[in-house]
């Protein structure tokens, strides 16, 4: 049985977790989905508390792993401290499913009749102060040594609707393979024997997600890793893939400044 981390019942007071780490290693965290937090004043968006534990509201063990393998590495990371279904920061702004109506069968009331002005508060925020601090992350690490890679860490279900999903891990990428081909030679060639989605569960190249605005934009090395939440919902699961992205990563990094 998927063991579910802790939910988190109200939103903390700023959106964004920032974790400090030495941005000379050229390395920068980054996890969309890390929260299941929505704030009071939303009314948890009509939504019943038993989706809150589900994928619709945040990536079931992602953020564990971002907190433990940026500790393990001393790199910088910027996690969400809110629901994406209050906004998704993975989404170009004009995207569709920016703010979900309908997420994987479950209707999510408070969202169902928001406007454009409700969307752009939703955008001020919560949207604007995830970018800021990636950008702000991505600056301290030009200024220490130079343009940093950038990893996104998610998770995926083990089933699709009735589909067993036969990975335990996928890496995401678009047109730069830079970061993408040797995680995925170094996955492919773990004692472990790991099924590995390349580009799977999902394709990678989505206009305007946060590869798109962040790194896509600047030229950066980058990739998205997604775990399989049964892999990772607690915390035996959640220190092993830190601990085997950790051995992966620490080759490709720079020496400390």
């Amino acid at each position: 049985m998927l063991s579910i981390e802790p939910e988190t019942q109200t939103l903390p007071e700023h959106p964004v977790e920032r974790i400090a780490g030495d941005p000379s290693r050229g390395l920068l965290l980054i996890c969309e989905h890390a929260s299941n937090a929505v704030p009071e004043d939303l009314g948890r968006l009509g939504v019943p508390e038993a989706e809150f534990s589900r994928h619709i509201a945040y990536d079931i063990g992602a953020a564990a792993v971002t907190r433990r393998l940026a500790a393990l590495l001393g790199v910088p990371a910027v996690l969400t401290q809110f629901s994406r279904l209050i906004i998704d920061p993975n989404r170009g702004r004009l995207d569709p499913t920016l703010v979900m109506r309908l997420s994987d069968g479950a209707i999510v009331p408070g969202n169902a009749r928001i406007d454009a002005a409700g969307i752009a508060e939703r955008i001020r925020r919560f949207y604007v102060p995830f970018d800021r601090a990636v950008d702000e992350a991505v600056a301290q690490a030009e200024a220490a040594a130079g343009p940093p890679m950038i990893l996104t860490m998610h998770s995926f279900t083990p089933f699709w609707r009735t589909i067993a999903r036969p990975w335990q891990v996928g890496v995401l990428y678009d047109r730069d393979e830079r970061m993408s081909r040797p995680i995925i030679a170094a996955l492919k060639a773990d004692p472990a024997g790991l099924t590995v989605g390349d580009n799977q569960p999902y394709g990678g190249g989505l206009p305007g997600d946060t590869i798109d605005r962040h790194a896509t934009a600047r030229g950066l090395p980058n990739a998205l890793i997604e775990i399989r939440q049964d892999l990772i919902g607690g915390p035996e699961g959640q220190e092993e893939w830190a601990q085997r992205f950790a051995r992966i990563l620490r080759p490709m990094l720079r020496a400390s400044a």
